[in-house]
C-alpha cells in the first residue's frame, strides 16, 4: 500500500518551534489568529503529530519556484 503523504506531489510540512513562530509573527506584523487556517486532522498534522496552536509550514514548489506558506492547526 503507498502512503499518499509521502507522495512526491505533497508539498513538506513542518512543524515550527516557538521561536521560529515569534520571529514569524513579529516579522510579519501579524498575530496567531490572522494567519490561514489547517485542521488537526489533515492527513499532515496527523503524520507530524500538530496539535492546536502549533503553527505548519510548508514548501511548495511551482515550476522551479519555492514558496513557503505558514498554517496555524485548529481543532477539527
Amino acid at each position: 500500500m503507498v502512503n499518499k503523504s509521502d507522495h512526491e506531489i505533497v508539498p513538506v510540512h513542518e512543524i515550527l518551534k516557538l521561536k521560529e513562530v515569534n520571529e514569524l509573527l513579529e516579522s510579519k506584523n501579524l498575530r496567531l489568529e490572522n494567519l490561514p487556517k489547517i485542521f488537526e486532522s489533515d492527513p499532515q498534522c496527523k503524520k507530524l503529530g500538530a496539535k492546536p496552536g502549533h503553527v505548519i509550514k510548508i514548501h511548495r514548489n511551482d515550476n522551479g519556484n519555492q514558496y513557503l506558506y505558514y498554517r496555524v492547526v485548529v481543532e477539527g
